[in-house]
């Protein structure tokens, strides 16, 4: 848990809920700047986790939660578990509290996390987060340093070739829990590889700018991003 008060001097003070993946955190952010931030290891936990972290955040920093100016929310892909929990989360607050609701592809949000490591190495080169779908499967996409989309948000089956295309033009870095599948069988001519631990507060820089640009998710209508069909098994009876 990280706590660090500072005196809110702009309109973007924003509550950010990152639930996709393994590891959920919240933050709360000023302009981009996390001013609180609390995280949880255990994924079978996250909607017990979230509420708590919540109240802790907001009593610990002194912000009451009418004071926010919008709430954002990594809108997938990633554990469909996870990301219901946290679209409700945010959905329910940005309802009680007539807040905005700022969407977040989890997969741009891996990718800003990896501009704050990965930035100098190699200049222009281009960011593709991975996140394990099972089997040979990820979820993935790939942007410039600019996180200008090159390559749309979608779920594919790892091949030798699945980036042949884009590795003629550039040189990539590959990050996230299914970039190991895909390092085993990789080409390694123009092929980076390295650790990217993405959380909330990235997800705040992104919701700053969202916010200035009045990028608003409608309450209503808005769907979290899961890039395939969630399956059903029954199995000995019970639903899986």
């Amino acid at each position: 848990m990280q706590i660090l008060l500072v005196i809110v001097t702009n309109l973007s003070l924003i509550l950010n809920i990152d639930t996709a993946t393994e590891t959920a955190s919240v933050s709360l952010s000023n302009n981009g700047i996390s001013m609180a931030y609390y995280q949880h290891g255990q994924q079978k936990d996250h909607a017990s986790f979230i509420h708590s972290a919540i109240k802790t955040i907001v009593d610990n920093s002194g912000i009451q939660l009418s004071m926010l100016s919008a709430i954002a929310v990594t809108s997938g892909p990633g554990s469909y578990t996870g990301l219901r929990v946290g679209m409700a989360t945010a959905k329910g607050l940005c309802y009680a509290l007539s807040k905005p609701l700022i969407l977040i592809n989890t997969l741009q949000v891996m990718a800003q996390a990896a501009l704050q490591i990965i930035e100098d190495r190699i200049p222009q080169s281009w960011l593709c987060p991975m996140i394990d779908a099972r089997r040979m499967e990820v979820f993935t996409a790939i942007y410039d340093e600019q996180l200008a989309t090159i390559m749309q948000p979608s779920a594919i089956i790892l091949e030798e070739n699945s980036f042949d295309t884009f590795l003629a033009k550039n040189d990539i870095y590959f990050f996230g829990s299914g970039s190991k599948k895909w390092q085993a069988i990789a080409p390694k001519n123009k092929t980076f590889f390295v650790e990217v631990q993405h959380n909330s507060k990235h997800l705040g820089q992104l919701a700053a700018i969202a916010f200035t640009q009045k990028q608003f998710a409608d309450l209503s209508y808005s769907e979290l991003s899961y890039l395939k069909e969630m399956y059903i098994i029954a199995q000995k009876g019970k639903k899986v």
